[in-house]
Protein backbone atom coordinates (compact mmCIF):
# COMPACT_ATOMS: atom_id res chain seq x y z
CA UNK A 1 0.00 0.00 0.00
CA UNK A 2 1.48 3.79 -0.75
CA UNK A 3 2.22 6.10 2.55
CA UNK A 4 -0.40 7.97 3.18
CA UNK A 5 -0.44 12.24 2.37
CA UNK A 6 -2.40 13.34 4.64
CA UNK A 7 -2.80 12.35 8.29
CA UNK A 8 -6.75 11.71 9.73
CA UNK A 9 -6.25 15.06 12.10
CA UNK A 10 -4.70 17.09 8.70
CA UNK A 11 -7.92 15.88 7.08
CA UNK A 12 -10.31 17.17 9.75
CA UNK A 13 -8.94 20.33 10.11
CA UNK A 14 -8.90 20.99 6.04
CA UNK A 15 -12.36 19.57 6.32
CA UNK A 16 -13.21 22.42 8.82
CA UNK A 17 -11.62 25.27 7.17
CA UNK A 18 -13.42 24.01 4.02
CA UNK A 19 -17.05 24.03 5.94
CA UNK A 20 -16.22 27.46 7.02
CA UNK A 21 -15.48 28.93 4.07
CA UNK A 22 -18.74 27.58 2.38
CA UNK A 23 -20.81 28.63 4.79
CA UNK A 24 -19.42 32.02 4.11
CA UNK A 25 -19.92 31.43 0.16
CA UNK A 26 -23.42 29.67 0.74
CA UNK A 27 -24.90 32.77 2.99
CA UNK A 28 -23.62 35.53 0.34
CA UNK A 29 -26.08 33.65 -1.75
CA UNK A 30 -28.28 33.69 0.69
CA UNK A 31 -28.80 30.05 0.70
CA UNK A 32 -32.17 28.70 2.23
CA UNK A 33 -34.46 25.93 2.09
CA UNK A 34 -38.25 25.28 2.93
CA UNK A 35 -39.21 22.09 4.57
CA UNK A 36 -42.78 20.63 6.30
CA UNK A 37 -43.72 19.79 9.69
CA UNK A 38 -46.35 18.36 11.02
CA UNK A 39 -48.51 20.08 14.14
CA UNK A 40 -49.06 16.86 15.91
CA UNK A 41 -52.12 19.33 17.38
CA UNK A 42 -53.98 19.91 14.60
CA UNK A 43 -52.12 17.20 11.64
CA UNK A 44 -52.15 20.15 10.07
CA UNK A 45 -48.49 20.86 7.84
CA UNK A 46 -46.48 24.06 8.93
CA UNK A 47 -43.92 25.68 6.49
CA UNK A 48 -40.40 26.24 7.68
CA UNK A 49 -37.29 27.65 6.55
CA UNK A 50 -34.26 27.15 7.23
CA UNK A 51 -30.75 28.74 5.87
CA UNK A 52 -26.91 28.44 5.98
CA UNK A 53 -25.24 30.19 9.11
CA UNK A 54 -22.17 32.44 8.14
CA UNK A 55 -19.36 30.82 10.14
CA UNK A 56 -17.04 33.16 9.10
CA UNK A 57 -19.01 35.65 10.43
CA UNK A 58 -18.51 37.67 13.97
CA UNK A 59 -21.23 35.46 15.56
CA UNK A 60 -20.12 32.44 13.83
CA UNK A 61 -16.43 32.89 14.41
CA UNK A 62 -17.30 33.59 18.34
CA UNK A 63 -19.27 30.16 18.61
CA UNK A 64 -16.53 28.40 17.29
CA UNK A 65 -14.11 29.86 20.08
CA UNK A 66 -16.56 29.85 23.12
CA UNK A 67 -18.31 26.38 22.33
CA UNK A 68 -14.94 24.11 21.35
CA UNK A 69 -13.96 23.07 25.05
CA UNK A 70 -17.56 21.93 25.63
CA UNK A 71 -18.08 20.02 22.42
CA UNK A 72 -14.96 18.61 23.02
CA UNK A 73 -15.60 17.09 26.46
CA UNK A 74 -19.63 16.23 25.28
CA UNK A 75 -18.44 14.78 22.32
CA UNK A 76 -20.15 11.40 22.69
CA UNK A 77 -17.57 9.56 21.45
CA UNK A 78 -14.84 10.55 23.71
CA UNK A 79 -16.08 9.43 27.23
CA UNK A 80 -17.68 6.35 25.91
CA UNK A 81 -14.24 5.67 24.74
CA UNK A 82 -12.15 6.22 27.43
CA UNK A 83 -14.38 4.33 29.83
CA UNK A 84 -14.62 1.13 27.29
CA UNK A 85 -10.93 1.53 26.95
CA UNK A 86 -10.29 0.75 30.75
CA UNK A 87 -12.38 -2.00 30.35
CA UNK A 88 -10.57 -3.33 27.21
CA UNK A 89 -7.03 -2.77 29.29
CA UNK A 90 -8.27 -5.01 32.08
CA UNK A 91 -8.83 -7.92 29.61
CA UNK A 92 -5.75 -8.02 28.19
CA UNK A 93 -3.15 -6.89 30.66
CA UNK A 94 -4.61 -9.65 33.19
CA UNK A 95 -4.66 -11.85 30.45
CA UNK A 96 -8.29 -13.13 29.78
CA UNK A 97 -8.26 -11.74 26.40
CA UNK A 98 -5.43 -13.72 25.13
CA UNK A 99 -7.06 -16.85 26.98
CA UNK A 100 -10.57 -16.28 25.87
CA UNK A 101 -10.09 -15.30 22.20
CA UNK A 102 -6.81 -18.05 21.34
CA UNK A 103 -9.33 -20.75 22.79
CA UNK A 104 -12.31 -19.64 20.67
CA UNK A 105 -10.06 -18.51 17.47
CA UNK A 106 -8.75 -22.54 17.88
CA UNK A 107 -12.17 -23.55 18.29
CA UNK A 108 -14.15 -22.99 15.55
CA UNK A 109 -13.17 -21.49 11.56
CA UNK A 110 -12.73 -18.31 10.42
CA UNK A 111 -15.91 -18.32 8.19
CA UNK A 112 -17.78 -18.94 11.54
CA UNK A 113 -16.12 -16.36 13.62
CA UNK A 114 -16.93 -13.73 10.87
CA UNK A 115 -20.17 -14.23 10.79
CA UNK A 116 -20.90 -14.41 14.50
CA UNK A 117 -18.88 -11.04 14.49
CA UNK A 118 -20.43 -9.06 12.04
CA UNK A 119 -24.26 -10.82 13.06
CA UNK A 120 -23.27 -9.45 16.55
CA UNK A 121 -22.22 -5.98 14.55
CA UNK A 122 -25.47 -5.56 13.07
CA UNK A 123 -27.39 -6.93 16.16
CA UNK A 124 -25.96 -4.61 18.66
CA UNK A 125 -27.71 -1.90 16.68
CA UNK A 126 -30.04 -2.30 19.09
CA UNK A 127 -28.26 -0.63 21.78
CA UNK A 128 -27.56 2.73 19.60
CA UNK A 129 -24.73 3.83 18.73
CA UNK A 130 -22.49 2.19 22.08
CA UNK A 131 -21.66 -0.74 19.57
CA UNK A 132 -18.61 0.92 17.96
CA UNK A 133 -17.23 1.53 21.07
CA UNK A 134 -17.84 -1.61 22.13
CA UNK A 135 -17.58 -3.95 19.26
CA UNK A 136 -14.67 -2.75 17.45
CA UNK A 137 -11.18 -3.38 19.71
CA UNK A 138 -13.25 -6.45 20.79
CA UNK A 139 -13.14 -7.69 16.90
CA UNK A 140 -9.58 -5.84 16.44
CA UNK A 141 -8.81 -8.69 19.62
CA UNK A 142 -10.96 -11.61 18.20
CA UNK A 143 -8.88 -11.49 14.88
CA UNK A 144 -5.29 -10.31 16.40
CA UNK A 145 -5.37 -13.91 19.01
CA UNK A 146 -6.65 -15.87 15.79
CA UNK A 147 -3.17 -15.23 14.43
CA UNK A 148 -4.82 -12.70 11.80
CA UNK A 149 -4.66 -9.23 10.74
CA UNK A 150 -6.45 -7.10 13.41
CA UNK A 151 -7.41 -4.51 11.14
CA UNK A 152 -10.21 -7.53 9.63
CA UNK A 153 -11.80 -7.78 12.50
CA UNK A 154 -12.00 -3.25 12.71
CA UNK A 155 -13.59 -3.49 9.11
CA UNK A 156 -16.09 -5.88 9.32
CA UNK A 157 -17.52 -4.78 12.85
CA UNK A 158 -17.86 -1.25 11.65
CA UNK A 159 -19.32 -2.36 8.74
CA UNK A 160 -21.99 -4.35 10.29
CA UNK A 161 -22.72 -1.72 12.63
CA UNK A 162 -22.98 1.54 9.90
CA UNK A 163 -23.83 -0.56 6.76
CA UNK A 164 -26.03 -2.80 9.01
CA UNK A 165 -27.29 0.09 11.32
CA UNK A 166 -31.00 0.33 9.65
CA UNK A 167 -31.61 -3.40 10.16
CA UNK A 168 -33.65 -3.64 13.35
CA UNK A 169 -35.56 -6.74 14.29
CA UNK A 170 -36.92 -4.90 17.12
CA UNK A 171 -37.00 -1.47 17.57
CA UNK A 172 -34.78 0.76 18.90
CA UNK A 173 -34.87 4.10 20.88
CA UNK A 174 -34.21 5.87 17.36
CA UNK A 175 -36.72 3.68 15.73
CA UNK A 176 -39.11 5.03 17.86
CA UNK A 177 -38.37 8.64 17.63
CA UNK A 178 -38.92 7.79 13.67
CA UNK A 179 -42.09 5.95 14.33
CA UNK A 180 -43.39 8.82 16.26
CA UNK A 181 -42.34 11.43 13.41
CA UNK A 182 -44.05 8.91 11.03
CA UNK A 183 -47.56 8.37 12.79
CA UNK A 184 -48.01 12.33 12.83
CA UNK A 185 -47.17 12.68 9.57
CA UNK A 186 -49.41 9.72 8.55
CA UNK A 187 -52.21 11.35 10.10
CA UNK A 188 -52.29 14.21 7.61
CA UNK A 189 -54.26 11.61 5.61
CA UNK A 190 -55.80 9.58 7.99
CA UNK A 191 -56.34 10.44 11.42
CA UNK A 192 -56.86 6.99 12.53
CA UNK A 193 -53.40 5.41 11.08
CA UNK A 194 -51.63 3.17 13.42
CA UNK A 195 -48.59 1.12 12.98
CA UNK A 196 -47.82 -2.15 14.90
CA UNK A 197 -44.21 -1.88 16.31
CA UNK A 198 -43.26 -5.32 14.43
CA UNK A 199 -44.11 -3.73 11.22
CA UNK A 200 -40.52 -4.62 9.58
CA UNK A 201 -39.87 -7.96 11.07
CA UNK A 202 -40.08 -9.94 8.09
CA UNK A 203 -38.04 -8.07 5.84
CA UNK A 204 -35.63 -6.97 8.19
CA UNK A 205 -35.10 -10.81 9.46
CA UNK A 206 -34.64 -11.59 5.58
CA UNK A 207 -31.89 -8.29 5.82
CA UNK A 208 -30.23 -9.73 8.39
CA UNK A 209 -29.38 -12.91 7.25
CA UNK A 210 -28.89 -11.99 3.65
CA UNK A 211 -26.29 -8.68 5.04
CA UNK A 212 -24.17 -10.97 7.16
CA UNK A 213 -23.40 -13.75 4.87
CA UNK A 214 -22.66 -10.91 2.10
CA UNK A 215 -20.26 -9.07 4.71
CA UNK A 216 -18.68 -12.36 5.67
CA UNK A 217 -17.91 -13.44 2.53
CA UNK A 218 -16.55 -10.03 1.60
CA UNK A 219 -14.37 -10.16 4.61
CA UNK A 220 -12.72 -13.20 3.76
CA UNK A 221 -13.13 -13.07 0.00
CA UNK A 222 -12.01 -9.22 -0.14
CA UNK A 223 -10.70 -7.75 2.37
CA UNK A 224 -8.32 -10.12 4.63
CA UNK A 225 -6.26 -10.97 1.18
CA UNK A 226 -5.75 -7.31 0.78
CA UNK A 227 -4.47 -6.33 4.54
CA UNK A 228 -1.62 -8.44 3.77
CA UNK A 229 0.52 -10.08 6.69
CA UNK A 230 0.67 -8.56 10.02
CA UNK A 231 3.46 -8.21 12.26
CA UNK A 232 2.66 -9.40 15.61
CA UNK A 233 4.89 -8.68 18.97
CA UNK A 234 3.56 -11.34 20.85
CA UNK A 235 2.56 -13.98 19.04
CA UNK A 236 5.28 -15.22 15.86
CA UNK A 237 3.76 -18.50 15.40
CA UNK A 238 0.82 -20.28 13.85
CA UNK A 239 1.22 -23.49 16.01
CA UNK A 240 -1.65 -24.05 18.94
CA UNK A 241 -0.98 -22.07 22.18
CA UNK A 242 -1.38 -24.24 25.17
CA UNK A 243 -2.82 -23.11 28.29
CA UNK A 244 -1.39 -23.96 32.01
CA UNK A 245 -4.68 -25.47 34.64
CA UNK A 246 -4.45 -22.13 36.20
CA UNK A 247 -5.14 -19.96 33.41
CA UNK A 248 -7.69 -22.48 32.70
CA UNK A 249 -9.11 -22.08 35.87
CA UNK A 250 -9.05 -18.33 35.69
CA UNK A 251 -10.96 -18.34 32.43
CA UNK A 252 -13.93 -20.85 33.94
CA UNK A 253 -14.13 -18.79 37.43
CA UNK A 254 -14.54 -15.67 35.41
CA UNK A 255 -16.81 -16.34 32.79
CA UNK A 256 -19.10 -17.67 35.63
CA UNK A 257 -19.01 -14.69 37.33
CA UNK A 258 -19.44 -12.90 34.06
CA UNK A 259 -22.62 -15.25 33.72
CA UNK A 260 -23.86 -13.95 37.77
CA UNK A 261 -23.24 -10.37 37.14
CA UNK A 262 -25.21 -10.45 33.53
CA UNK A 263 -28.12 -12.55 35.09
CA UNK A 264 -28.47 -9.65 37.87
CA UNK A 265 -28.20 -7.08 34.85
CA UNK A 266 -31.28 -9.21 33.48
CA UNK A 267 -33.11 -9.12 36.27
CA UNK A 268 -32.99 -5.54 37.05
CA UNK A 269 -34.02 -4.77 33.15
CA UNK A 270 -37.37 -7.12 33.24
CA UNK A 271 -40.33 -5.34 34.46
CA UNK A 272 -42.99 -6.92 37.07
CA UNK A 273 -41.27 -8.97 38.75
CA UNK A 274 -39.69 -8.90 42.81
CA UNK A 275 -37.38 -6.05 43.27
CA UNK A 276 -36.57 -6.51 39.08
CA UNK A 277 -36.88 -2.99 36.65
CA UNK A 278 -34.98 -1.18 38.38
CA UNK A 279 -32.23 -0.21 35.74
CA UNK A 280 -36.01 0.94 33.53
CA UNK A 281 -37.84 3.77 32.95
CA UNK A 282 -40.89 3.84 34.20
CA UNK A 283 -42.18 6.60 31.96
CA UNK A 284 -41.59 4.78 28.78
CA UNK A 285 -44.90 3.39 26.62
CA UNK A 286 -43.33 0.79 24.97
CA UNK A 287 -40.51 -1.88 26.49
CA UNK A 288 -37.92 -0.44 24.12
CA UNK A 289 -38.57 3.27 25.15
CA UNK A 290 -38.66 2.09 28.89
CA UNK A 291 -34.81 0.26 28.18
CA UNK A 292 -33.33 3.13 26.24
CA UNK A 293 -35.17 6.08 27.38
CA UNK A 294 -33.45 9.06 28.84
CA UNK A 295 -34.49 8.11 32.10
CA UNK A 296 -33.10 4.49 32.42
CA UNK A 297 -30.38 3.82 34.05
CA UNK A 298 -29.68 1.31 31.88
CA UNK A 299 -29.60 3.44 29.01
CA UNK A 300 -27.47 6.46 31.44
CA UNK A 301 -25.18 3.64 32.12
CA UNK A 302 -24.50 1.08 29.54
CA UNK A 303 -20.91 1.70 28.97
CA UNK A 304 -20.07 1.72 32.61
CA UNK A 305 -22.32 -1.25 33.08
CA UNK A 306 -20.45 -3.58 30.32
CA UNK A 307 -17.04 -1.58 31.80
CA UNK A 308 -17.59 -3.02 34.80
CA UNK A 309 -18.37 -6.52 33.23
CA UNK A 310 -14.36 -6.40 31.48
CA UNK A 311 -12.78 -5.15 35.03
CA UNK A 312 -14.70 -7.87 37.07
CA UNK A 313 -13.74 -10.97 34.37
CA UNK A 314 -10.18 -9.58 33.98
CA UNK A 315 -9.51 -9.18 37.51
CA UNK A 316 -11.10 -12.49 38.50
CA UNK A 317 -8.82 -14.26 35.86
CA UNK A 318 -5.83 -12.62 37.36
CA UNK A 319 -6.14 -13.27 40.50
CA UNK A 320 -6.40 -16.94 39.92
CA UNK A 321 -3.57 -16.95 36.82
CA UNK A 322 -1.54 -15.34 38.96
CA UNK A 323 -0.81 -12.34 36.49
CA UNK A 324 -2.15 -9.89 38.90
CA UNK A 325 -0.55 -10.36 42.74
CA UNK A 326 -1.42 -6.84 43.85
CA UNK A 327 -3.45 -3.27 44.21
CA UNK A 328 -0.33 -1.85 41.83
CA UNK A 329 -1.13 -4.40 38.84
CA UNK A 330 -4.47 -3.91 39.41
CA UNK A 331 -3.85 -0.07 38.62
CA UNK A 332 -1.36 -0.58 35.69
CA UNK A 333 -4.37 -3.22 34.56
CA UNK A 334 -6.68 -0.04 34.64
CA UNK A 335 -4.58 2.06 32.59
CA UNK A 336 -3.23 -0.03 29.95
CA UNK A 337 -4.77 0.84 27.36
CA UNK A 338 -4.92 4.24 28.03
CA UNK A 339 -1.40 4.32 27.58
CA UNK A 340 -0.52 6.34 24.48
CA UNK A 341 -4.03 7.70 23.70
CA UNK A 342 -2.57 11.60 23.43
CA UNK A 343 -2.68 11.32 19.55
CA UNK A 344 -6.40 9.42 19.80
CA UNK A 345 -7.21 12.81 22.00
CA UNK A 346 -6.25 14.86 19.42
CA UNK A 347 -8.02 13.19 16.43
CA UNK A 348 -11.33 13.48 18.81
CA UNK A 349 -10.72 16.88 19.34
CA UNK A 350 -10.41 18.27 15.80
CA UNK A 351 -13.46 15.99 14.59
CA UNK A 352 -15.85 17.11 17.77
CA UNK A 353 -14.55 21.06 15.90
CA UNK A 354 -15.29 19.79 12.22
CA UNK A 355 -18.65 17.84 13.10
CA UNK A 356 -20.03 21.03 15.65
CA UNK A 357 -19.38 23.44 12.84
CA UNK A 358 -20.85 21.57 10.07
CA UNK A 359 -23.79 21.26 12.56
CA UNK A 360 -23.99 24.95 13.30
CA UNK A 361 -23.84 25.63 9.78
CA UNK A 362 -26.76 24.24 8.90
CA UNK A 363 -25.36 23.35 5.43
CA UNK A 364 -26.20 19.67 6.10
CA UNK A 365 -30.29 20.11 6.94
CA UNK A 366 -30.12 22.72 4.01
CA UNK A 367 -29.13 20.14 1.77
CA UNK A 368 -31.53 17.76 2.80
CA UNK A 369 -34.03 19.60 2.73
CA UNK A 370 -33.24 20.87 -1.11
CA UNK A 371 -33.16 17.42 -1.69
CA UNK A 372 -36.34 16.66 -0.16
CA UNK A 373 -38.25 19.37 -2.38
CA UNK A 374 -37.45 16.91 -5.47
CA UNK A 375 -40.21 14.68 -4.35
CA UNK A 376 -42.65 17.51 -4.63
CA UNK A 377 -41.21 18.84 -7.91
CA UNK A 378 -40.66 15.55 -9.68
CA UNK A 379 -44.27 14.09 -8.74
CA UNK A 380 -43.40 10.37 -8.85
CA UNK A 381 -45.56 7.69 -7.98
CA UNK A 382 -45.09 3.66 -7.45
CA UNK A 383 -41.89 2.29 -7.78
CA UNK A 384 -40.58 6.01 -8.82
CA UNK A 385 -41.20 7.49 -6.37
CA UNK A 386 -39.70 4.38 -3.86
CA UNK A 387 -36.08 4.53 -5.84
CA UNK A 388 -36.38 8.15 -5.51
CA UNK A 389 -36.52 8.73 -1.54
CA UNK A 390 -33.69 5.38 -1.59
CA UNK A 391 -31.75 7.08 -3.52
CA UNK A 392 -32.20 10.98 -1.31
CA UNK A 393 -31.76 9.18 1.68
CA UNK A 394 -28.20 7.85 0.40
CA UNK A 395 -27.04 11.07 -0.57
CA UNK A 396 -28.15 13.34 2.24
CA UNK A 397 -26.45 10.82 4.57
CA UNK A 398 -23.32 12.18 3.21
CA UNK A 399 -23.88 15.39 4.43
CA UNK A 400 -26.03 14.65 7.77
CA UNK A 401 -26.17 11.96 9.38
CA UNK A 402 -28.73 12.47 12.50
CA UNK A 403 -31.88 9.88 11.70
CA UNK A 404 -34.27 11.78 13.66
CA UNK A 405 -33.51 15.34 12.49
CA UNK A 406 -33.21 14.44 9.04
CA UNK A 407 -36.47 12.51 9.02
CA UNK A 408 -38.42 15.96 10.77
CA UNK A 409 -37.56 17.38 7.90
CA UNK A 410 -38.68 14.70 5.30
CA UNK A 411 -41.33 12.74 6.85
CA UNK A 412 -44.26 15.63 6.36
CA UNK A 413 -43.40 15.57 2.72
CA UNK A 414 -42.72 12.08 2.18
CA UNK A 415 -45.22 10.06 4.68
CA UNK A 416 -48.35 12.20 2.83
CA UNK A 417 -46.98 11.61 -0.46
CA UNK A 418 -46.07 8.02 -0.25
CA UNK A 419 -50.12 7.33 1.21
CA UNK A 420 -51.67 9.17 -1.99
CA UNK A 421 -49.32 6.64 -3.64
CA UNK A 422 -50.85 4.28 -1.92
CA UNK A 423 -47.37 2.88 -0.63
CA UNK A 424 -47.45 2.54 3.18
CA UNK A 425 -46.14 5.09 5.48
CA UNK A 426 -43.94 2.25 7.83
CA UNK A 427 -42.13 0.94 4.35
CA UNK A 428 -41.26 4.78 3.52
CA UNK A 429 -39.59 4.85 7.10
CA UNK A 430 -37.89 1.47 5.62
CA UNK A 431 -37.01 2.88 2.86
CA UNK A 432 -35.66 6.32 4.49
CA UNK A 433 -33.41 4.37 7.14
CA UNK A 434 -31.91 1.40 4.38
CA UNK A 435 -30.65 4.75 2.36
CA UNK A 436 -29.28 6.47 5.20
CA UNK A 437 -27.56 3.39 6.48
CA UNK A 438 -25.94 3.10 3.60
CA UNK A 439 -23.46 6.16 3.63
CA UNK A 440 -22.95 5.59 7.09
CA UNK A 441 -19.80 4.01 6.37
CA UNK A 442 -18.61 6.66 3.48
CA UNK A 443 -18.77 9.93 5.58
CA UNK A 444 -16.51 11.41 8.69
CA UNK A 445 -19.66 13.28 9.77
CA UNK A 446 -20.77 10.55 10.90
CA UNK A 447 -19.53 10.59 15.37
CA UNK A 448 -18.40 7.44 15.73
CA UNK A 449 -16.69 7.03 12.71
CA UNK A 450 -13.12 8.76 14.53
CA UNK A 451 -13.45 5.59 16.83
CA UNK A 452 -13.10 3.49 13.75
CA UNK A 453 -10.08 5.16 12.87
CA UNK A 454 -9.08 5.58 16.24
CA UNK A 455 -8.60 1.52 16.40
CA UNK A 456 -7.11 1.41 12.63
CA UNK A 457 -4.28 3.51 13.85
CA UNK A 458 -3.93 1.58 17.15
CA UNK A 459 -3.03 -1.67 15.55
CA UNK A 460 -1.06 0.14 12.47
CA UNK A 461 2.40 -0.70 11.75
CA UNK A 462 2.54 0.14 7.89
CA UNK A 463 1.71 3.63 8.12
CA UNK A 464 -1.07 2.57 6.01
CA UNK A 465 -4.48 4.30 7.84
CA UNK A 466 -6.11 7.42 5.80
CA UNK A 467 -9.21 8.70 5.44
CA UNK A 468 -8.98 7.11 1.90
CA UNK A 469 -7.90 3.55 2.68
CA UNK A 470 -10.96 3.61 5.40
CA UNK A 471 -13.21 4.34 2.97
CA UNK A 472 -11.84 2.09 0.67
CA UNK A 473 -11.98 -0.55 3.02
CA UNK A 474 -15.57 -0.32 3.11
CA UNK A 475 -16.49 0.04 -0.69
CA UNK A 476 -17.29 -3.85 -1.54
CA UNK A 477 -19.56 -4.15 1.79
CA UNK A 478 -20.98 -0.70 0.62
CA UNK A 479 -21.78 -2.23 -2.89
CA UNK A 480 -23.20 -5.59 -1.74
CA UNK A 481 -25.58 -3.45 0.77
CA UNK A 482 -26.27 -1.55 -1.24
CA UNK A 483 -27.45 -4.19 -4.17
CA UNK A 484 -29.37 -5.89 -0.98
CA UNK A 485 -31.65 -3.18 0.14
CA UNK A 486 -32.69 -1.95 -3.26
CA UNK A 487 -33.46 -5.79 -4.40
CA UNK A 488 -35.50 -6.42 -1.05
CA UNK A 489 -37.25 -2.80 -1.69
CA UNK A 490 -38.15 -3.35 -4.87
CA UNK A 491 -39.12 -7.22 -4.53
CA UNK A 492 -41.02 -6.47 -1.24
CA UNK A 493 -42.79 -3.65 -2.89
CA UNK A 494 -43.89 -5.38 -6.26
CA UNK A 495 -44.85 -9.07 -4.88
CA UNK A 496 -47.42 -7.56 -2.23
CA UNK A 497 -45.30 -9.00 0.64
CA UNK A 498 -45.94 -8.62 4.16
CA UNK A 499 -43.21 -6.62 5.33
CA UNK A 500 -43.88 -7.22 9.27
CA UNK A 501 -46.61 -7.89 11.29
CA UNK A 502 -49.64 -6.45 10.07
CA UNK A 503 -47.66 -4.67 7.61
CA UNK A 504 -47.19 -4.06 3.79
CA UNK A 505 -45.69 -1.45 1.30
CA UNK A 506 -48.95 -1.11 -0.37
CA UNK A 507 -51.68 0.70 1.57
CA UNK A 508 -55.23 0.43 0.90
CA UNK A 509 -57.89 3.17 2.68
Amino acid sequence: MKNKKFSPIFVFIILTFVVILLSFIFSLFDLQAEYSTVNSYTNTIQNNVIQVENMLSVKGIKYILTNTASNFVNFAPLSSLIIILIGIGVLEKSGFAKTFFTIITQSFSKNSITFTLIFLSILLSLFGNVGFVLLLPIGAMLFKYGHRHPFGGIIASFAGMSLGYAINIFLNSTDTKLLNLTLTASKVIDKNYTINQFFGLFIMIVALIVATIFMTRITEKKVMPKLGKYEFDEIETLDKVKFSNRELRGLVLSIGAGIIYTLILVWMIIPGLPLSGGLLDSSGVYYIDKLFGEGSLFNQGFVFIITFLFILMGLVYGFVAKNIKNNKEIGECLSYSLDGIGSVLVLIFVASIFISVLDKSNIGLVLVALLTKLIDVLNFSGLGLIILLFVISIISGFFYTGLVSKWQVMSATVVPTFMNASISPEFAQIVFTAGSSLSMAFTPIMIYYVIYIAYLEKYDKNNQVSIINSFKYMKDYGIAMAIMWFILIVGFYTLGLPIGIGASSNLVF
